[in-house]
């Protein structure tokens, strides 16, 4: 059933995109009927899969092996879907090029000299690629929806509380989100209505019911928020952007612009929040019950050597900025104001939904990059991550459309943004535009 898919597996292994190849697997191909028979889907190599290693890409737990299976693997087996694979990713979830990671850089299948986008790089190239119909990655502040873009593919980071993330790794707890990659709007409609829902092991899942996608031929009110279309943009892609704005125009949806003044904090404050939440989360890798352990004389010293040989540099930096601003004398100066600000900045987004049923931003400033480009200077790779990181600290759905491509054949991609739990609005409207 999956010979063409299994195929590419094999055939696509310079682009490191998978890390276990469970094609072979007989446990992760269930027969049952279902509204995902017969769809091939990876999984991210920070989301458990009883019996499989799950390294998060990082020293740290190179042979670590799961002992039970997510939420999200349990939903995907009940619906008849088959698991073929895990992907790489960055280390822990942290970065925007897939660089930062134990299993080889993700090379992007348009060019491999440029990066796949991160941290999900490796579902994103899965689907991209063919490997997989399907594939789950995390979304902390664009790890679903970069990668996505790069690599010209459908990718969805729901509502907050929409997907159980239980089962998934924690980088920041209040901000991560299971998405789904695809390659139409159909199957990933389909992954989403098997997997959401509320799950009583995740104290953060929302009670809010998931209906079906069924499509609607309708008009849209749309805003465009001016602080994501200012300078920034690469030119070549500001031209197709703007010609599929005009075509909306031309269609009859209602264009508008809007402005969300609180935009241009929210890098500054996505990035104290959650390296904050990161210090606390990783601290549980100390070489103690689990993971790689570094010998010493001395509990301390254990700590301190398996740390430091098992986390790599981007790791430790934001271990190191997120203890910074939450220790004493800091924390009233950085995390509460940066909370206060993740309020203000949600604020704007409900305003606007009260107005517009969709916002249009630019998923990303750039096509992709060339690998090694940006390793050197974290703050340019922080801002790959301009158009995204909002929508995660507002906790509202996102999704990744590909709508055209350079003249060097490289994805150009717009990103459409829903209210609360409004992801079937999302695929309505992403379906209307194919």
């Amino acid at each position: 059933m999956f010979d063409a898919q299994i195929n590419n597996l094999k055939n696509n292994s310079h682009l490191n995109a998978i890390v276990h190849d469970l094609s072979n697997d007989p446990v992760f191909l269930d027969k049952t009927d279902g509204i995902l028979s017969g769809k091939s889907i990876a999984i991210k190599e920070n989301i458990h899969l009883k019996g499989i290693g799950l390294s998060c890409a990082s020293k740290i737990l190179q042979n670590y092996k799961s002992i039970y299976n997510a939420t999200v693997v349990e939903r995907i087996k009940k619906a008849g879907g088959a698991i073929l694979a895990t992907t790489n990713m960055d280390e822990f979830a942290m970065g925007s090029s897939s660089e930062h990671t134990i299993h080889g850089v993700v090379k992007n299948p348009h060019d491999i000299t440029r990066v796949a986008g991160g941290s999900s790089g490796g579902s994103a190239v899965a689907v991209a690629s063919g490997m997989v119909d399907l594939a789950l990655g995390s979304d902390t502040g664009g790890s679903v929806r970069q990668p996505s873009a790069f690599c010209g593919i459908y990718g969805l980071k729901p509502t907050y509380g929409r997907i159980s993330r239980f089962g998934l790794v924690s980088y920041a707890s209040s901000f991560d989100q299971i998405g789904i990659f695809s390659n139409n709007v159909k199957d990933m409609s389909n992954l989403f209505e098997s997997i959401s829902g509320n799950d009583e092991k995740d104290s953060t899942s929302a009670l809010e019911k998931v209906k079906p996608y069924l499509f609607n031929e309708k008009k849209y009110k749309i805003g465009l928020p001016e602080e994501y279309w200012g300078k920034g943009i690469d030119p070549e892609m500001r031209k197709i952007l703007d010609k599929f704005i005009a075509k909306l125009k031309s269609d009859g949806h209602d264009v508008k612009s809007i402005s969300m003044p609180k935009t241009e904090y929210s890098i500054a404050t996505y990035y104290i929040l959650t390296t904050a939440e990161a210090s606390s989360n990783l601290a549980r890798f100390d070489g103690v019950q689990y993971g790689h352990r570094e010998n010493a004389d001395n509990p301390i010293d254990m700590t301190i050597f398996t740390r430091n040989f098992g986390f790599g540099d981007e790791v430790k930096r934001r271990i190191l900025l997120g203890t910074f601003v939450l220790s004493s004398g800091y924390y009233d100066a950085y995390f509460e104001k940066a909370q206060k600000m993740r309020r203000l900045i949600q604020k704007d987004f409900k305003n606007a939904f009260e107005e517009f049923d969709i916002l249009l931003t630019p998923t990303v400033p750039t096509p992709p990059f060339k690998i090694g480009e940006k390793m050197d200077d974290p703050l340019t790779m922080y801002l790959s991550d301009i158009y995204t990181v909002p929508m995660s600290l507002a906790g509202v759905p996102a999704l990744n459309l590909p709508i055209g491509e350079t003249k060097s054949k490289l994805p150009v991609c717009i990103q459409a943004v829903g209210d609360f739990f409004n992801e079937n609005e999302l695929f309505n409207f992403a379906e209307l535009c194919n």
